[in-house]
């Protein structure tokens, strides 16, 4: 951005968001574009410009991007290593009357990312918090997901680097009926999806790459489908991941009413000798019967096992 359209743009924040107030000895929690430039608000332009001083994740990233917006502040580096020993630095200058902001490297503060600790010290000391809501990555998943049986959702951030750690987690999200959103890095993402498949089967996932950025993708499949879809085609593991798993869809009233009585004579011979996602699938090939019954039908029969 130039420095002309840099202050057209500070002129028009100022225009619309100037009028509200902005205190001194206030915290002003700021988020920031996950990809895209044009997503950062207005309102947090104003107070970019406004602030003494702002504190950030990254240093290097933050003031990239106060250059493009023709903006010089003074930075704090604020991060999960330093946060509790750099939040008392900020509640000092706060308690001297200055504006802070704060933001982390991009998307919602304290949001699987630095800035909980900074917003419960500047509480404690009986400060101000103002927070300029914007881009989120959790958010703009969700919206694209088409959850249709979501009502809210779970956020679990990364499932771990470790594959205890990562099973441990999709345990949970396996036992959860609602919709849940994951985060993965790209040198992780072909492990998470096979463990995904293992654990979801025929459950939809929509999986998010590069949200807002040029080569943005998403996709929802079935969770045992993801490491085919990654196969598919090298780019598809880059770039960073933002996964919804979907709400599960309530069973029928009753289950075995909703399957012919063939495909529910395949289904438990079938179960009898193989893995429930296995045997699912080829009774939904084999008979024509929907899927998502007689998986619900499979889990019932489960259950409902002795020793179960």
């Amino acid at each position: 951005m130039n420095i002309d359209h840099a202050s057209a743009l500070q002129r028009l924040a100022e225009q619309i968001a100037g009028a509200q107030q902005y205190p001194k000895g206030t915290l002003y929690v700021v988020a920031t574009p996950i990809g895209n430039l044009a997503d950062l608000t207005l309102r947090a332009v104003h107070a970019l410009g406004l602030v003494d001083a702002v504190a950030c994740e990254d240093t290097r990233v933050t003031g990239q991007l106060l250059r493009q917006l023709g903006l010089s502040k003074p930075l704090i580096a604020l991060h999960e290593h330093n946060e509790s020993e750099a939040a008392a630095a900020v509640v000092a200058r706060l308690q001297a009357g200055e504006r802070i902001a704060y933001a982390s490297d991009a998307g919602t503060p304290a949001i699987s990312d630095p800035g909980a600790r900074l917003v419960g010290a500047v509480r404690q000391a009986g400060l101000r918090v103002l927070p300029l809501p914007g881009a989120s990555s959790v958010v703009t998943a969700l919206s694209a997901a088409g959850d249709v049986h979501g009502a809210g959702f779970r956020f679990m951030g990364f499932a771990g680097s470790k594959p205890a750690e990562r099973d441990a987690t999709l345990a949970r999200v396996a036992a959860d009926d609602g919709s849940v959103v994951l985060f993965e890095a790209p040198h992780r993402i072909e492990a998470l999806a096979a463990a995904l498949g293992a654990a979801l089967g025929v459950r939809p996932v929509t999986v998010c790459r590069e949200l807002t950025k040029q080569f943005e993708e998403i996709a929802t499949l079935p969770a045992e489908g993801l490491s085919a879809w990654l196969a598919a085609d090298a780019q598809r593991r880059r770039g960073e991941f933002v996964l919804v798993v979907h709400a599960r869809a309530p069973a029928p009233a009753n289950a075995a009413e909703a399957l012919p009585e063939a495909a529910e004579r395949l289904l438990r011979v079938l179960l009898a000798e193989l893995p429930l996602k296995q045997a699912v699938s080829l009774a939904a090939e084999a008979s024509g019967a929907p899927r998502n019954a007689l998986y619900a039908r499979a889990l019932a029969l489960r259950d409902d096992a002795p020793g179960a």
